[in-house]
């Protein structure tokens, strides 16, 4: 297993991990009434291939099987520059769906590398992976002279905040994202 950046060629895997992520509900949510996965999945894809997305390629570390299959994904960005990566999401929402997410709260801000998803394949999951890519962005977030790591974590997941908690992840405080109680968790240097 080789953590690596992303390429474009990657583009509909990392999309498909997203999702997983995000959660299919939430996914659901953003395409609205009369559209399905597929149509969020096609949307989503055109993001991870942008150059300027929240979810591109460039913001993504891939964990790469050595069949060159995409088995974990790690989507994480200067928290500083949300709101001009989320410009493309929003635009592409409006676009594709007529629905209008410009008023979508903050889950980050300056002052962090933020890893807006983390997903491990159904059937790579119980290898390391995900903690493989949270080391990886830790050290990409070094590298970028940031203070600090942080991501969401879902309250009713504590599974998941254990994994986190592991690698060194900390309570930060309490947010809310797409109507689920979050809490906020930093890797602090």
């Amino acid at each position: 297993m080789e953590i690596q950046s992303a390429q474009k060629s990657h583009a509909q895997s990392i999309a498909r991990l997203i999702m997983q992520a995000m959660n299919y509900d939430c996914c659901l949510y953003f395409a609205g009434p009369g559209n399905t996965l597929d149509d969020f999945e096609r949307v989503l894809t055109g993001l991870v291939l942008s150059d300027n997305s929240q979810y591109s390629y460039k913001n993504t570390l891939v964990a790469v099987d050595e069949d060159g299959e995409v088995c974990g994904v790690c989507v994480s960005y200067d928290g500083g520059q949300l709101h001009s990566l989320r410009e493309a999401f929003v635009k592409a929402m409006k676009d594709n769906f007529g629905r209008d997410f410009s008023d979508i709260p903050d889950e980050t801000g300056p002052g962090e590398l933020y890893i807006d998803s983390i997903a491990v394949s159904e059937k790579c999951r119980g290898k390391g992976i995900a903690t493989k890519l949270l080391n990886a962005v830790i050290v990409r977030a070094r590298g970028m002279g940031l203070p600090a790591v942080g991501l969401l974590v879902d309250k009713n997941n504590p599974k998941a905040e254990k994994l986190y908690g592991r690698v060194g992840f900390e309570y930060a405080n309490d947010n809310t994202w797409g109507g689920h109680p979050m809490k906020h968790l930093q890797y602090v240097f």
